[in-house]
C-alpha cells in the first residue's frame, strides 16, 4: 500500500503546485466595480467605472459615458477615451460600463433589457435552459439607468451631470433609440452604432411615426456610425427580417424620418464606414462619436 500513497501524494503535490503557479488575472488600472440593484426591475447589476488619469489631482467635474454591453465595450471604450485624451487632446471622461443582469445570460440578458418590443412572430427561444425568453423591457431598463444609475454616479464620483453620454451598438443603440425617443433628456448626446432597425419588423419606425404626432421637441444631439458592409446580403429581398436586412439604408431611412420633423434641438450625423462590417465598426463608430461631442464641448 506505501507504493501506492506515495504515488497519490506526489500527484496531490504536483496538482497543488499547479495551481500556485497560475498566473493572476489582469485588472484594469483605475477601476472600480459597484453593485446595484435595480428595485423595480428586481434584479442585480454591475457598474463597471474607469476613471481619468487626472481624477485623483483635481477637484473639477467629468463628462459621464453611460456604456452598454460592458463585457465587451466597457474596456474598449475606457482604452480609447483615455488615448483621445492623452494624445489627441480631448477632454477626460468617466467611463460607466452597464453589466448584465447577474445569473443571466449575455444573450438573454440584452434580448430582454435593449428591446423595445416582444417580436412579433414565433420561434424565439431562450439560451437559458428552463427560462422563456424575454424581450421588451427597454422601457424600464432606460428608467432604471435614470432614476437608479444616475443618483448613485452623482453621489460618488465627480461627475457632471449635465454632459452625460450614452453609447450602444446593435442591441445598444434600440435601448438608446428607445430612450430617445421617450425621454430624450436623460442624455445630452447619443452614440449610437449600427442599430438593429430590422427588429420586430421594424417597430422602431413607428415608434419614431408615434412620437413625431405628439413630441414637437427633441433635446439631444445623436451620432449614428455603421460598417458599409452592413448591407443586404447577395441574393436576398430586402424586408424587415434580420436575415434580409439592408441595416444601413435601415439607418438612413430612419435618420431621414427624424431630419424630417421639426424637432426643436435635435441635431444629428451619420457616418458610414467603409470596409467594415458589424462586428469590426464599434471601435471606430466610439472614436468619432465621442470627439463629435467632446470636441465641440471643449472648443476644439
Amino acid at each position: 500500500m506505501k507504493p501506492r500513497l506515495s504515488a497519490l501524494a506526489l500527484v496531490l503535490c504536483l496538482a497543488c503546485g499547479a495551481a500556485a503557479a497560475t498566473p493572476p488575472s489582469y485588472q484594469l488600472d483605475g477601476t472600480e466595480v459597484r453593485d446595484i440593484h435595480a428595485s423595480a426591475l428586481k434584479r442585480d447589476y454591475q457598474l463597471l467605472v474607469a476613471l481619468p488619469e487626472s481624477y485623483r489631482n483635481t477637484t473639477r467635474r467629468y463628462p459621464v459615458l453611460f456604456v452598454t454591453d460592458a463585457n465587451y465595450a466597457f474596456p474598449v471604450v475606457r482604452s480609447i477615451a483615455q488615448r483621445l485624451a492623452k494624445h489627441a487632446g480631448m477632454e477626460e471622461v468617466i467611463v460607466v460600463g452597464l453589466s448584465y443582469a447577474r445569473g443571466d445570460s449575455a444573450v438573454h440578458s440584452r434580448r430582454r433589457d435593449y428591446t423595445p418590443s416582444t417580436p412579433r412572430g414565433s420561434g424565439h427561444r431562450s439560451d437559458m435552459p428552463g427560462r422563456a425568453p424575454a424581450f421588451g423591457e427597454a422601457g424600464a431598463y432606460g428608467r432604471f439607468i435614470a432614476d437608479e444609475v444616475f443618483p448613485l454616479v452623482a453621489a460618488q464620483y465627480r461627475a457632471d451631470m449635465g454632459r452625460k453620454v450614452f453609447v450602444g451598438h446593435s442591441y445598444g443603440s434600440l435601448l438608446g433609440l428607445e430612450v430617445l425617443l421617450t425621454r430624450p433628456a436623460t442624455f445630452e448626446h447619443y452614440i449610437l452604432g449600427s442599430p438593429s432597425l430590422w427588429f420586430d419588423r421594424g417597430v422602431m419606425f413607428e415608434r419614431e411615426k408615434a412620437a413625431a404626432r405628439t413630441r414637437r421637441d427633441l433635446p439631444a444631439s445623436v451620432y449614428f456610425g455603421i460598417g458599409a458592409r452592413e448591407t443586404l446580403a447577395p441574393g436576398k429581398r430586402r424586408s424587415r427580417e434580420e436575415e434580409e436586412a439592408d441595416m444601413v439604408a435601415d439607418l438612413k431611412e430612419f435618420d431621414a424620418a427624424l431630419n424630417s420633423r421639426p424637432y426643436r434641438g435635435l441635431k444629428t450625423r451619420l457616418e458610414v464606414f467603409e470596409g467594415e462590417d458589424h462586428a469590426s465598426v464599434f471601435p471606430l463608430v466610439f472614436t468619432r462619436g465621442v470627439r463629435a461631442y467632446l470636441d465641440k464641448e471643449s472648443g476644439r
